[in-house]
Formats: structure tokens, C-alpha cells, sequence
């Protein structure tokens, strides 16, 4: 038996199924496949209080796209350090990226055993690029950007990408410090991408509520204004930080306006 399958044997044996999962709720809601009846119980619950919910996971999968597709063409940005993968579905960044220029390089880091244990799923690639897979957490910086220096090259520009993660570090001000430091070890021209769900809805704080109190692994909703602040010192692109089906929609069948926020910024030195 590989390294790799031993590890996802082993992952495998770790994960809960009588308790609903968020990384799987959310793969049900995206349409995807790796969930169990317990997370379509929970994200059905969760969806009648909060219709919007399901607009909200599909909105921000295509800004994911958006975004990736824009700094890999038009920036023409060549590597990405995703942190927080989440199990792999439709569009995920390695392929958005590398249908744009095959060459790319992406590291995905996530330190959930479920992830873990689909982590072949994502360790794909096209001939000309590279795909990778971190098992590491959010809060060892230093461990994500040692063991990612081994396929990504910090003397060339990364863009950073923090999708719907930094609401599970409760703290507001360890979060901002989190990104501070990915942020610091990155070269000028780099990007972060980033969204995270907004407090400005009673239902979507209700829903939310239930769910944490539920006993799964919690996360804070959080102020368009806080969500900004984590883009302090960068420089935003068009149109900044905004209601993520409204981040440069182009032509795509979207709702007007989603729960998460996001944008994109450029690190200029």
C-alpha cells in the first residue's frame, strides 16, 4: 500500500458520520456527491431557515472561478496556495486554473480528515503543471509555507486564496493576524482572494445559530466592514469587496446579491 492510500485509509477511519459536517453540508448544497444522511438532514434544516443558502455556496464557487480565471489569464498569476480546500467538486481551483495556463502550480492545505481521505481527488494535474496537497491547519502558518515551498517558488508571484475558512478562527483579530502573515511571506504582485459570510441577515444568523449549537464545528458570520480588513495594505481590484455573485459577474445567470462577501487584492510590494 502507497504513503498516500495508507493515509486516506487512515483518515477515513477518523471520520464521524452520526454528526452533520460542514465541509460535506456544503458539497450538498453544491450538488456534489460526498455527504451522508446526517449533512442532508442538517443542510435541509439549515436551508428552511435560510432559503438563501444554496445561491450563497453556488454564488461563492463562481467567484471562486471568476477570480482564478482572471488572475490566471489577464494577471497572468502561474501558482495558488489554497487553504481550507473543502472536498473537491466542480471547478476546483487546479482546474479552473490550469484550463487558463496549463502550467500552473496549486497547493491545496486543509487539515480535515475527510478532505484527507479525498485528497487523490485533487492531487491531479495537467503533464505541464503541479498539484499538491498539505495536511496542515490554518494556524500553523509556518508549516503551510515551508512544506509549500516544495512546489511553489516564493520569489514568483501566489495568489493566496482563503475561501469561506477564516470564519471557523472565532477571533476576529487572530484571524486578520493569520493573514497578515501568509500575506507578509509572499512576493510583491501577489493576491489574496477571500470571502467569507456576512452578519447582515436574521434568518442567515438564525440558521447559523441552530447550526453551531448543534455540535458541529462552529462559524462566525462577520461585517462586510470586517471582511474588508483583512485587504489592509493591499490594493483592491474592481469592484473591492462586494456581495460575491456581484465580483465581476460578466454574463452568469447569478442571484443580485449573496450573503458572502469577497474580493480580490494585489500586494504591490
Amino acid at each position: 500500500m502507497t504513503d498516500a492510500a495508507s493515509s486516506a485509509d487512515d483518515a477515513l477511519s477518523r471520520i464521524d458520520t452520526s454528526v452533520p459536517h460542514s465541509a460535506r453540508i456544503w458539497n450538498y448544497w453544491l450538488g456534489g456527491k460526498n455527504h451522508y444522511e446526517v449533512d442532508r438532514v442538517a443542510g435541509d434544516q439549515y436551508r428552511e431557515t435560510f432559503p438563501g443558502i444554496v445561491d450563497m455556496a453556488r454564488g461563492s464557487r463562481g467567484f471562486l472561478v471568476r477570480a482564478v480565471t482572471h488572475l490566471a489569464g489577464e494577471a497572468g498569476v502561474r501558482q495558488f496556495l489554497d487553504i481550507g480546500t473543502g472536498l473537491p467538486t466542480a471547478d476546483n481551483t487546479h482546474e479552473v486554473a490550469q484550463r487558463v495556463a496549463p502550467e500552473a502550480r496549486i497547493v491545496y492545505v486543509d487539515n480535515d480528515p475527510l478532505v484527507l481521505a479525498h485528497a487523490r481527488a485533487l492531487l491531479t494535474s495537467s503533464p505541464e503543471g503541479a498539484t499538491d496537497y498539505l495536511d496542515a491547519d490554518l494556524h500553523d502558518t509556518d508549516t503551510i509555507l515551508t512544506q509549500a515551498a516544495r512546489t511553489l517558488d516564493f520569489d514568483r508571484p501566489i495568489a493566496l486564496m482563503l475561501m469561506g475558512i477564516l470564519g471557523h478562527v472565532p477571533d476576529y483579530e487572530v484571524a486578520r493576524s493569520i493573514v497578515k502573515r501568509l500575506v507578509d511571506a509572499l512576493p510583491p504582485d501577489s493576491y489574496l482572494v477571500l470571502y467569507d459570510g456576512t452578519d447582515t441577515d436574521e434568518a442567515l444568523a438564525k440558521a447559523q445559530q441552530d447550526y453551531d449549537e448543534g455540535g458541529s464545528d462552529p462559524y462566525r458570520l462577520r461585517s462586510p466592514e470586517q471582511i474588508a480588513g483583512f485587504f489592509d495594505g493591499l490594493e483592491l481590484l474592481d469592484p473591492g469587496v462586494v456581495s460575491t455573485s456581484q465580483w465581476r459577474p460578466g454574463t452568469a445567470d447569478l442571484p443580485a446579491e449573496v450573503k458572502t462577501f469577497g474580493g480580490v487584492g494585489r500586494k504591490t510590494a
